[in-house]
């Protein structure tokens, strides 16, 4: 786990590339001989993907999307978000699922839904790069690279460089 230094002005300061070597390390621990990785569009996706090369690992990673089963789906829409891809059998599967920021617990419960639409695969463990508390449900990462407090007034999302380079966006939430 890593520690975060402060920035001007009391602003936090995170690494995203120090927090993915961190992720890397911990993922590592969690795979067994079968284990398949499944990103959440599109920071978890984005992530599922560069292991799945850094690992070695044959094939592609899953990619699920939260938007059919969100319960804020009226206010939302199916906003354009990524569709889901599972280029693996989910029955009896092993899978670790992969975010970039873990709050509320309300997208992994959505993702969750959407995995076992696809199957019931034999155990599903979450793996996220950030988790910044402010659970609303009972959801728990196997691992986290960081945990972090931030207040409810902000959000902080994962970008990606055309590079491929990782780097965090602290924004003001919309009210």
């Amino acid at each position: 786990m890593s520690t975060h230094p402060v920035g001007p002005a009391g602003s936090l300061v995170l690494d995203a590339e120090a927090l993915y070597r961190e992720l890397l390390r911990g993922v590592r621990s969690l795979m067994g001989p079968g284990t398949r990785l499944a990103g959440i569009a599109s920071g978890g996706a984005w992530l599922a993907e560069r292991l799945q090369k850094d690992l070695g690992l044959e094939g592609s990673p899953g990619v699920l999307s939260s938007a059919m089963h969100r319960d804020d789906f009226a206010q939302r829409g199916l906003a354009a978000s990524a569709q889901t891809v599972l280029p693996f059998d989910v029955n009896g599967a092993d899978v670790l699922v992969l975010d970039d920021v873990l709050y509320t617990g309300r997208t992994i419960r959505a993702v969750l839904n959407e995995l076992f639409d696809y199957g019931r695969p034999a155990q599903v463990r979450l793996a996220v790069l950030v988790d910044r508390g402010g659970r609303e449900l009972p959801v728990q990462a196997d691992f986290a690279a960081a945990r972090v407090a931030l207040p409810a007034s902000q959000s902080l999302a994962l970008a990606r460089s055309d590079s491929g380079a990782f780097q965090f966006q602290v924004k003001a939430m919309e009210a």
